[in-house]
């Protein structure tokens, strides 16, 4: 005997049991009840499963009409069906012709309950008479049964050659729990493409899906389920079924003309024709005006106006008259009229019903409200300079409503009379309750703060500058409420300055600048005094070998001869008439104040050099070594100094004497040391006092867009806000998503403070030598590929036991561990630099080869490693192998070592005997500020894996003084992490690029499996 259960959602669970007691073992029923069924392939893709207590087959509902249609019972096998299996054999073959026939319509009782599901029309009784053709599988009232519309004599009919008798089906009718439980689930499965692909190509089974997808969202927008009164309504509805009547039943409402009073109007709208309206009353009686208008042929359809009028108040009940309940409202408010063009007249349409509204509501319902700023007129002057981003504004408030413009007293006598649509000047307004809250809100916040910042005003004007090309002096502050500022015509011209640096005036060197600028550099001094004039910082970030240097060294003299000649005026006036508020101006300014300066250790002397050629007149004091001077002795020596040059790590040693002073102008060479905002030294240099802050560097983003945060923060605090408030904004955005509009914002915002050039842009005009960049491939060898396999080993043994913290150290320990497996063994052994023989590692002796063949052809090069370590070991292989003297510059050697080291690099012949021509220097201490452009190749040993830093390096021989063709080469070993790294960075370079223009810390957020595939080792690149 098989038995079945129905496993909701879609499967059917058959089980056998023995006439003399058992369960049938689930494989043996398996076996023969498919044994002649080909589309399970013969029982093989039918699963066993146990449900309760019963084990047997899992047949999904599609296999199962498909088996029941076409059931071949093995000949030795005797098999018993239970009721229910004979009843769904016998239903199987009508089923399946109702689905291939599409005669499937939607489920009004599961609609109301909250369900998308279909019935079949497995055969529908007819009242058509005898003889009449009806479509195939429809029956008479007697009974009969058409087949392909023919009717057949006596109730007999002809179907699949067997003569069925009386009329009666020899298929009997299809249970309820049947099509309640199996049938829905198999059309949605059908529907999946479970059963045959070509039945979604249908056109009528995809109108009949879009349909009632159509229909379903009526009843999650929150109508009422018994909505319509019956069936037949809510097929009409959804436009399933035709709607025969010839006039549709619409509610117009009518605005008022000269009282309060809005009206309710029916109208009767032809069918065919549009144009064609008859007024009405909610009874159905046609308005006298239009009652010779009315067609004869609407008279006996009449009786549905007030069945459509009650559907209405049973959607709007608030439509109801008070007195007459079962009566449509003729009048309403004018609040009421605003609710019903808001929200009901929606909730109509979505009920499948026509509204006419005033021709100006669409307009009126997409116009949002803008809050206009009105700068005044006097704000930005040439006599209003050096205001800076906290600069309170002074400005009228304005509120737009399209192209109504109301001022702040006529807007707050209209929040006053709380309406939400009010005629003024002839045109109908809308004052939505929650604009208006909004509104009021901002005004009270700008209140507060006593108004608007010129920070304000900049951001408002550069994120809105884009969203109406034809009025640029309009700006966007919030998504929800359009707030504007309206620059005056200073305002305006300074805007359109920062946005395009063309506009700034030119700028003349001045006679003490010993030296010529190209032009672009010129344009870049203009440019930090255009800031400078109106208190705002700037980051100039041009390209490594661009001038940076010089371009600042000419704004400090300019400025000084600009200070020099205003208290120069001052005393010249004071003397020509003693008049004593001149000589009071003239006591109340400070002497010139110095400026200071804060680089890395390694650049302190090429500042130096850098300053004594090209401004001998400038005094310059040293504030570095164990001598330097403290306290009030420091601050008597910045009284007779123009410039204080000092180091990163001072700035927060010597904190208290640095921040004690209001400097003239305070400038951050290589700028990116205070990319992370809660270091020491960058919370100490942001509190800094001076007039005018600069930042200089090639690289403003390194790795994430917190680090130009952290610039711009210091150059103009609080314009991009607090760091939370920028990440949330768009730090997420833009690294996790690629946020295109977010990276437009951010751009806009910080253009005006960011000057880039890039030694391509054909407008430098640097007429460069090429730089050629290379990758040098080499294997591990059989030594080195053992130690790299054994550490990651252990390495992932201790992995999972950690803690967060624990596992970044350890992730970033074996970064560096693995780092020198790659570049030789003894240093992973810690043997020592004196310990070398060949053939330990192919990445040496592929240097040695390389930097053999260039110095035989006379040539310089530069060797960078981030290991001191490595370095010394190279040191010690390169003199040893090429009897040549090589010069290691790390953060260990003392400055005028440095300086020694350069100079002998730079200026030394380049021959073998007397030159020394290789130099070694660690990335940190050698990849930023040096000019070592005697070198024409590069070499990078080992990777930093961040491309702007092994640019910046690059950088020191790919300069303005480089006459020859620069030769980069990036060594890789292959098999490695090396090689998996190099490949991502080569997909991943954009976020620098593309918000002005790498570190290892992303690594220790990988996961395991990831890190898996980083670490591992593919043994095919392991030297035989």
């Amino acid at each position: 005997m098989i038995h079945s259960t129905w496993i909701p959602p879609h499967s059917l669970f058959l089980w056998g049991t023995r006439t003399h007691g058992g369960i049938m073992d689930p494989i043996e029923l398996k076996n023969q009840l498919f044994a002649w069924h080909a589309p399970s392939y013969y029982g093989t893709f039918i699963e066993t499963s146990e449900v309760g207590a019963k084990e047997g087959i899992l047949l999904p509902a599609a296999m199962a009409l498909d088996y029941f249609c076409n059931t071949s019972d093995l000949q030795h096998a005797v098999f018993t069906w239970s009721d229910e299996l004979i009843e769904l054999k016998q239903a199987a073959p009508a089923v399946r012709e109702a689905l291939i026939a599409g005669r499937c319509m939607p489920d009004y009782a599961k609609w109301k309950q909250g369900k998308l599901s279909w019935k079949l029309r497995l055969g529908e009784v007819s009242e058509s008479k005898d003889g009449e053709e009806l479509s195939d599988g429809e029956l008479l009232n007697d009974g009969e049964l058409l087949n392909d519309g023919v009717l057949l004599k006596d109730g007999e009919l002809l179907k699949d050659g067997e003569l069925l008798k009386d009329g009666k089906p020899k298929t009997p009718p299809v249970h309820d729990t049947f099509v309640d439980e199996v049938v829905s689930p198999l059309l949605r499965d059908w529907m999946d493409s479970l059963i045959s692909e070509w039945v979604r190509e249908q056109p009528e089974f995809q109108q009949t899906l879009q349909r009632l997808e159509q229909a379903h969202p009526m009843l999650a927008g929150g109508l009422p389920a018994d909505l319509w009164l019956d069936e037949e309504d809510w097929l009409v509805a959804i436009g399933w079924k035709h709607d025969s009547s010839p006039f549709r039943t619409c509610l117009q409402l009518v605005e008022p003309d000269l009282d309060d009073s809005w009206r309710l109007q029916l109208q009767l709208q032809d069918r065919q024709r549009a144009d064609v309206l008859v007024a009405c009353s909610p009874e159905g009686e046609p308005a006298k005006e239009d009652a010779a208008s009315l067609p004869e042929a609407w008279l006996a359809d009449l009786t549905r106006v007030r069945k459509d009028v009650q559907q209405w108040l049973h959607i709007l009940p608030w439509l109801r008259d008070s007195s007459e309940p079962e009566q449509l409202r003729q009048e309403i408010t004018a609040d009421e009229a605003w609710d019903f063009l808001a929200n009901g007249s929606m909730r109509l349409v979505e009920a499948g019903y026509a509204v006419f509204l005033p021709a100006w509501w669409e307009r009126l319902r997409k116009q949002k409200p803008r809050l206009k700023a009105k700068i005044k007129s006097s704000v930005g002057a040439a006599n209003d300079s050096t205001f800076g981003l906290g600069q309170i504004m002074q400005f009228d408030w304005r509120l737009a409503l399209g192209d109504v413009v109301l001022t702040e007293a006529e807007f707050r006598q209209l929040a006053e009379q709380k309406r939400k649509l009010v005629q003024f000047r002839g045109k109908w307004i809308q004052l939505d309750p929650t604009q208006l809250e909004q509104i009021q809100n901002v005004m009270k916040q700008v209140k507060k703060k006593k108004g608007l910042s010129f920070r304000d005003v900049m951001e408002m004007h550069l994120l809105g500058s884009s969203a109406d090309a034809d009025a640029p002096e309009l700006a966007t502050i919030e998504e929800e409420l359009e707030m504007e500022v309206e620059l005056n015509e200073h305002l305006l011209h300074l805007m359109a300055q920062l946005k395009q640096q063309a506009a700034i005036p030119p700028f003349t060197a001045p006679e003490s600048f010993k030296g010529s600028l190209r032009h672009y550099q010129s344009d870049g001094v203009a440019w930090m005094l255009f800031l400078r004039r109106f208190g705002l910082g700037g980051c100039l970030a041009d390209d490594m070998g661009l001038g940076k240097t010089i371009q600042w060294i000419t704004y400090l003299l300019t400025v000084k001869e600009a200070e020099e000649l205003r208290l120069s005026n001052i005393a010249a006036a004071q003397s020509d008439s003693n008049d004593a508020s001149n000589e009071d101006e003239l006591e109340a300014a400070p002497s010139l104040q110095s400026s200071l300066l804060i680089c890395p250790t390694s650049v302190l002397g090429n500042w130096q050099k850098e300053l004594q050629r090209f401004a001998p007149s400038l005094k310059v004091h040293l504030h570095y070594g164990p001598q330097r001077l403290k306290g009030e002795a420091f601050t008597e020596m910045t009284k007779e100094m123009d410039l204080v040059l000092t180091s990163f790590t001072l700035a927060h040693l010597d904190e208290p004497e640095l921040t004690a002073l209001q400097w003239g102008s305070i400038c951050v060479d290589e700028a990116q040391n205070i990319k992370n905002a809660y270091t020491k030294q960058a919370t100490a240099i942001r509190h800094l006092q001076g007039d005018h802050r600069i930042a200089l560097t090639g690289t403003p983003i390194e790795n994430r867009l917190t680090e130009l945060w952290s610039i711009l923060d210091f150059l103009n605090p609080g314009y991009l806000g607090s760091l939370r408030e920028f990440s949330h904004r768009y730090v997420a955005k833009i690294e996790k998503t690629k946020d295109v509009a977010a990276i437009g914002q951010v751009q806009k915002l910080i253009r005006p403070f960011l000057l880039r050039r890039v030694k391509k842009d054909p407008a430098i005009q640097l007429d460069l030598p090429d730089k050629n960049e290379m990758k040098a491939y080499v294997s591990l060898t059989t030594e080195q590929a053992s130690l790299y396999e054994n550490y990651i080993q252990e390495m992932f043994a201790k992995l999972e036991r950690l803690k967060a913290m624990e596992r970044r150290g350890l992730i970033l320990a074996a970064l560096t561990k693995l780092k020198q497996v790659c570049n030789h063994p003894a240093l992973l052994l810690k043997e020592g630099v004196q310990t070398h023989t060949l053939g330990r590692s192919n990445k040496v002796e592929r240097l040695l080869d390389m930097v053999n063949e260039l110095r035989q052809e006379g040539d310089r090069c530069l060797i960078f490693t981030q290991f001191v370590e490595t370095g010394h070991l190279l040191q010690n292989i390169i003199q040893k192998e090429l009897k040549e003297k090589v010069q290691f510059l790390h953060g260990g050697t003392p400055r005028a070592e440095r300086e020694r080291m350069i100079e002998t690099f730079q200026n030394e012949s380049p021959d073998l005997e007397n030159g020394s021509g290789i130099f070694l220097l660690s990335l940190k201490a050698g990849g930023t500020g040096l000019n070592l452009t005697a070198a024409n190749h590069v070499f990078h040993f080992d990777r930093w894996w961040n491309p702007a830093v092994e640019n910046q390096a690059t950088d020191r021989a790919f300069r303005i003084g480089q006459t020859r063709h620069v030769q980069v080469h990036k060594f890789v070993t292959l098999g490695t992490l090396e090689e998996r790294i190099d490949e991502m960075i080569e997909r991943k370079q954009g976020l620098s690029q593309q918000i002005v223009g790498g570190g290892e810390g992303w690594i220790t957020e990988m996961s395991t499996e990831d890190l898996h595939d980083l670490f591992s080792l593919r043994r095919d690149w392991v030297e035989a």
